[in-house]
């Protein structure tokens, strides 16, 4: 059922009176005290970003850590948007249940560090904290295991998407990966929490049951492509699919990541039994009434607008100023071996 534009401006009216009740938590004194925190964080991060001497962006990073602890430690910080920390993606999950900060610090010209943290939301407003320790540089085969808060695969994610089944939450991540000096990466990573609360990162989830050259189920998904080409990889609430260009090498050297771009066609992810099974063609993909063709569906403002700024935001990390349209994020890695 397709639900009316007034219908779902009074669900988004009313989820924001929720938010604004949750927010009137925060007592005057404490928000005094979380502004104060949040200029520091700003004044902070820009130097973590932008400063021209790496010690300097270290201290910096130091610094914004133990800051944004702090800020975190006052009481229900959760519903406080740090709104004027641009060099940080926070995304709220879609129950509310906890939010993500992730981040990338510059090591050098060929290595970009990703930070990241999760923040549950606590009934009696404590902090309770998970941070997130990037290894994605030191491993080769980031698509075959699950991985904890200790060994996470890093990117600076633009996305939740939560999904269920059989009474078990799934909170599908995507994000932005600056993965070498010629190549970016997107990825799709799903995220759940074992028993103790503890977050979980992969699992089988991504399946390829229904291609016809069969693919063994990966326990994440990623697209690396070249790093002036401009790439896809969104959540589309109208075909509830994730939609992603298909890729081919401009050079005709499948084995050369940093030679793909996208070709115009478009593949993607349906959410079945507890997995994103993945559907080769999405124009061949069969619409429900009052469904909207991809062409349109990719260009679903929410998704975009989140894209384009964490790509405007990387390109002014990294000093650049104006950049053509076309120039994706940088953050070099060194490639796994």
């Amino acid at each position: 059922m397709k639900l009316s534009g007034k219908y779902i401006f009074l669900i988004g009216l009313l989820f924001f009176s929720l938010l604004s009740a949750h927010a009137q938590k925060i007592s005057t004194a404490d928000r005094k005290v979380l502004v104060q925190k949040e200029d520091s964080l700003q004044s902070i991060s820009d130097s973590m970003i932008n400063a021209e001497n790496p010690a300097v962006r270290f201290r910096s990073d130091s610094n914004f850590v133990r800051t944004l602890i702090r800020a975190l430690k006052v009481n229900y910080s959760f519903y406080y948007p740090f709104d004027s920390v641009a060099t940080v993606s926070r995304q709220v999950s879609p129950d509310s249940s906890f939010r993500i900060f992730t981040w990338q610090l510059k090591r050098d010209e060929y290595m970009y560090l990703q930070k990241g943290a999760i923040q549950i939301n606590t009934p009696d407003g404590s902090l309770k904290l998970f941070p997130l320790f990037d290894i994605s540089m030191f491993t080769g085969k980031p698509l075959d295991s699950v991985r904890t808060r200790s060994n996470w695969i890093g990117a600076v994610y633009y996305k939740i998407i939560l999904k269920e089944y059989n009474n078990k939450k799934y909170y599908t991540l995507l994000g932005f990966d600056d993965f070498s000096v010629g190549s970016n990466r997107k990825w799709l990573e799903v995220l759940t929490f074992n028993e103790q609360g503890e977050p979980q990162f992969g699992g089988p989830y991504v399946s390829f049951k229904g291609d016809t050259v069969k693919k063994p189920t990966q326990q994440r998904f990623n697209i690396e492509y070249k790093k002036e080409a401009r790439t896809t990889l969104n959540y589309n609430p109208e075909m509830d699919m994730i939609i992603y260009d298909h890729l081919i090498s401009e050079t005709d050297e499948p084995s050369r990541k940093d030679t793909y771009i996208p070709d115009g066609d478009f593949e993607g992810f349906k959410w079945d039994k507890g997995q994103w099974v993945h559907v080769d063609k999405v124009f061949n993909f069969t619409l429900k009434d009052g469904q909207s063709p991809v062409e349109q569906a990719i260009l679903d403002k929410e998704g975009k607008f989140n894209e384009e700024k964490l790509i405007e935001q990387s390109i002014k990390n990294q000093g650049l100023g104006k950049k053509e349209e076309t120039k994706p994020p940088v953050k070099k890695k060194i490639s796994p071996k």
